[in-house]
């Protein structure tokens, strides 16, 4: 099954420490996609961020390279949810605003329960 990942997801192995790649396998993930929209995005945080969050950025990042890139730029959020919709994927993401536009189309979302692992909400 296919699972787009959002910058907040590629984010949670440092601030969490939930490997998301075992994760996501757990719940019969096995092709992991991530916009080039998500990848700008990381690219913009690194240059703002500082310390542990600029340190999660930097590895968000270099986990991206394990994923499926799709050169799809804009809206991060806008690009993720056009992109679930033109393939069937699942996204994972713990971004709010993200889960509701999501959820008003019938997208299934991975997120982080209990900062500990990943479940289909």
């Amino acid at each position: 099954m296919k699972v787009i990942i959002d910058t907040n997801g590629l984010m949670i192995p440092v601030q969490f420490r939930v490997d998301i790649f075992s994760e996501l396998k757990r719940l019969g993930y096995d092709e992991l996609i991530v916009p080039q929209a998500v990848i700008n995005e990381i690219g913009i945080l690194i240059k703002r961020y500082r310390g542990e969050n600029k340190t999660a950025a930097k590895v968000a990042l270099s986990l991206a390279d394990r994923c499926t890139i799709v050169d799809r730029t804009g809206s991060a959020d806008d690009v993720i949810l056009q992109l679930a919709l033109d393939t069937g994927a699942a996204v994972l993401t713990n971004d709010v605003g993200l889960i509701e536009r999501l959820k008003e189309v019938d997208v299934t979302v991975v997120r982080l329960r209990q900062k500990n692992h990943l479940d289909i909400v």
